[in-house]
């Protein structure tokens, strides 16, 4: 389990995060969502250490990652696919899933697991031998949590795999979340498209200016007022 206790974050003068405490239980799929600049990509950050918090905990079944380097927080089974994809462009899809599995040391395994991704995402062996830079923008998503899952994750947290996607490829994205989770990994969603994230999730965060605004059952916050006036477009009434 993954508990971030009020945890805040500063960038210079912005209080990014103002102590915001939630769960991500085991097997489950948990959401945050809000508008840009809530916070939300900051969470997950300051989660794997990338950003340096300012106050507050984060602990992962038991062990406190708070102040820990970031490549050892990825050894505990934490994996993140960044906003905006990053993944390595002028390396093949090949090399960059090899990457994602830096941190273990059996080839036949790493092999057994590439195989399963491909199973997963079938466009990816396609286009094994393909630059990263020459795939479609959907393919890169693909490519992104594909290489994650390649470090054999227990959590894998995803900062907006939607953004930028036709809806076709987006709803595709969702439904592998969806199988990943099922395959036993507990996933930490940050998404703009809080209809469809709400939608999957087991549990919700609504993220407002740096503090938890609202939380509560995916399929609740789907119906409450307030989350389908402010992020679904919809009149309450």
């Amino acid at each position: 389990m993954l508990e971030i206790n009020e945890l805040s974050v500063h960038y210079g003068g912005i209080h990014a995060l103002q102590g915001i405490t939630m769960k991500v239980e085991e097997g489950r799929i948990v959401t945050l969502i809000g508008a840009n600049g809530a916070g939300k990509s900051t969470a997950l950050r300051a989660t794997v250490g990338l950003v340096k918090a300012t106050a507050g905990t984060v602990v992962w079944n038991g062990t406190k990652l708070t102040g820990m380097p970031t490549k050892d927080i990825v050894t505990l089974g934490i994996a993140l696919v960044p906003e905006g994809r990053r993944i390595f462009a002028n390396l093949t899809v090949e090399e960059n899933l090899i990457l994602g599995a830096y941190t273990r040391t059996n080839r036949q395994e790493i092999r057994s697991d590439m195989d399963r991704v491909f199973e997963l995402f079938p466009r990816l062996k396609e286009r094994i031998r393909q630059k990263g830079g020459t795939l479609s923008g959907g393919e890169q998503q693909m490519l992104a949590v594909a290489r994650a899952l390649m470090a054999k994750p227990k959590l894998i947290m995803m900062d907006e795999p939607s953004l930028g996607l036709a809806p076709m490829i987006s709803k595709m994205i969702f439904d592998i979340i969806r199988t990943i989770n099922k395959s036993g990994t507990t996933v930490l969603l940050v998404e703009q498209n809080a209809k469809a994230a709400l939608e999957i999730a087991d549990y919700g965060y609504v993220l407002e200016t740096g503090r938890i605004a609202l939380e509560g059952p995916g399929k609740e916050l789907l119906a409450d007022d307030r989350v389908r006036k402010a992020y679904l477009g919809e009149a309450q009434g």
